[in-house]
């Protein structure tokens, strides 16, 4: 079996990187495989992009992202419908692993959690013979509870697996420690996931006491509460073995420093902590 490798999600050098410092940033630390938001891309241009990740020979192992579904009209639906097709083509265009959906909340005022998700099987449905025809695959990333009503109203491996069993093989999940690691029935949707074949993505980062904001105040990997070794240990016995894709939001801390001292603390951690 080869050794695991580390992606990094350009998220994580946000602060100081675009895309293209970014790309130049990983390959002078030795790391071949990324995972860019779509912004970054449009910065730069698709095409620009895609060429960068072919001159050299670099894995995308995710774009960030789809998804965000529900709305309140159906015009506002099928808007957002339009841009996950435009996703899916960009993600064609990366060659990426897969395309990263966080599928949305509440539509705008409404309290209808059932109705919003959905919104989010008919946005999948929508989109999949799209990205089946484009060979792209569609990774429902499952988001902690406290996001369910602005950002992802699917917040367990479980309820992801179970928009997966109505799609077929090209929708599975990524799997983020971050939004994971307290579910009491973790280790049986990773089996479950595995025994589904299911598995696309596998994100790192920390969980840090106390945790000041909700969104932007991730920790580099030891820096906080999450067992990522045994995480990695079931998603290895699961049958996943693909990169460990580092994705820190750190508004306060990561953020304001330098790109290459990150990497080069994601590399100490990876070899260290996961």
């Amino acid at each position: 079996m080869s050794e695991t490798i580390l992606s990094l999600n350009l998220a994580t050098t946000r602060g100081s990187w675009g895309f293209a410092e970014a790309v130049d940033g990983c390959l002078r630390h030795g790391i071949t495989a990324i995972s860019p938001w779509r912004d970054q891309v449009h910065a730069i241009g698709v095409a620009e992009a895609a060429r960068m990740v072919q001159t050299n020979g670099l894995r995308v192992t995710g774009l960030c992202r789809g998804g965000m579904f529900p709305a309140e009209t159906a015009a506002e639906r099928q808007a957002k419908i339009d841009d996950n097709l435009r996703a899916i083509d960009e993600a064609a265009a990366l060659n990426a692993d897969c395309l990263v959906l966080v599928v949305g909340g509440l539509a705008g005022s409404s309290k209808d959690i059932t109705g919003a998700r959905g919104m989010v099987a008919d946005g999948v449905a929508a989109m999949l013979p799209h990205a089946q025809a484009c060979g792209v695959k569609l990774a429902i990333e499952p988001l902690h509870p406290m996001y369910v009503a602005d950002r992802a109203c699917i917040n367990t491996i479980d309820q992801a697996l179970d928009l997966c069993e109505m799609f077929g093989p090209s929708v599975g999940v990524a799997i983020d420690v971050y939004h994971v690691w307290w579910d009491p029935r973790l280790a049986a949707a990773i089996d479950r996931a595995g025994q589904m074949q299911r598995i696309f993505a596998h994100h790192i980062c920390d969980w840090l006491v106390p945790t000041r904001d909700l969104l932007l105040d991730r920790g580099m990997m030891g820096d906080g509460v999450i067992d990522l070794k045994a995480i990695r240990a079931m998603i290895e016995a699961a049958g996943y073995h693909g990169p460990q894709e580092v994705e820190i939001f750190s508004a306060e801390n990561w953020w304001k420093r330098p790109g290459d001292e990150v990497v080069q603390a994601c590399l100490e951690r990876f070899r260290t902590v996961c």
